[in-house]
């Protein structure tokens, strides 16, 4: 009799330990967990009504506090150079920080993210120093267009500029000691579109939490952008969400107070930036509760290519 009129309280008991583990594996950052429980929460949050760009927005607050490596992520433990992890939730740098998030959120599993976060890094999902997407601007944007645009202008309206600069892959690889430019891409004139560090107080309004930022430089005529940030939101207010050396780790910033913080850099330094641009997930996939497999790529590129022609 004693055993039967405990037994409710022991439920309940148990009950509230379970509620109680489970809202505690929810608040866990990503490098504290486990590739399985990563697995479950992909399982979970995409079963939500959520879009695209609101997981970016989701997945990529659960890597704050995060360790910064600029070296923590590269072509495997079989390359020949930078035989880094493929995938990497312990450390972080701000292009692995993209990725990884924008992986995470068209995917429902662990299978399919490490799957889609290939064809995300890697020109057709072909895992290589020669096909990974190394230019933010002229290779990652490009190659991943199947999914996000350029809302640079969208953005900026009557504020944005271009800039025009060659990329030479050539040159970059020839830097790290390779010597073998079989598959290598001729050098190309790209011009792409800029929101103006002047201009992006003003526009706040016109970014969105989800969007994929590089910010780029002024001092370069080789490269655009060695920098990528995400447009964050929590408790009603816009942040700039990044991964960077300067606190060496994952951090959020008031995104008026982070644009402050560049102009006055600008101030002591000179010329270094000329202001953000844009990515954005595609309207047409951007709804709520959408799922991109890996073996639906292909089709989403066809789509484009086709298109364009």
């Amino acid at each position: 009799m004693r055993f039967k009129k405990i037994t409710p309280y022991l439920a309940v008991l148990i009950s509230l330990q379970l509620a109680y583990t489970a809202v505690k594996e929810k608040l866990k950052p990503l490098f504290e967990m486990t590739n399985q429980e990563i697995d479950f929460l992909l399982t979970e949050i995409s079963q939500k009504d959520l879009t695209i760009s609101e997981r970016i927005n989701l997945y990529s607050e659960k890597f704050l506090g995060t360790p910064y490596n600029f070296q923590c992520v590269g072509d495997g433990p079989y390359a020949l150079m930078e035989n880094w992890p493929l995938v990497n939730f312990q450390e972080t740098n701000c292009m692995s920080l993209c990725e990884h998030v924008l992986a995470m959120a068209i995917s429902d599993s662990w299978d399919n993210f490490f799957n889609n976060l290939q064809q995300i890094r890697y020109k057709d999902g072909v895992i290589g120093m020669r096909t990974r997407n190394h230019y933010t601007m002229a290779d990652w944007l490009p190659e991943n267009s199947w999914i996000l645009e350029d809302v640079s202008r969208k953005v900026g309206g009557e504020y944005t500029k271009s800039v025009t600069r060659t990329i030479s892959h050539k040159k970059f690889f020839a830097n790290k000691g390779i010597k073998d430019m079989r598959y290598v891409l001729p050098d190309r004139e790209i011009t792409i579109d800029y929101v103006p560090l002047n201009a992006l107080e003003k526009l706040e309004e016109n970014t969105r939490p989800g969007d994929i930022v590089a910010l780029i430089y002024a001092n370069k005529t080789d490269v655009f952008s060695a920098h990528m940030l995400i447009i964050a939101k929590k408790n009603n207010k816009k942040y700039i969400r990044e991964s960077s050396g300067r606190k060496m780790t994952t951090f959020d910033t008031p995104y008026k107070e982070w644009i402050s913080r560049i102009q006055d850099i600008e101030k002591w330094v000179g010329e270094e930036f000329l202001g953000l641009s844009f990515m954005r997930v595609k309207k047409e996939l951007n709804i709520p509760g959408k799922i991109i497999l890996p073996w639906e790529i292909d089709r989403l590129k066809s789509k484009i290519s086709s298109s364009s022609k």
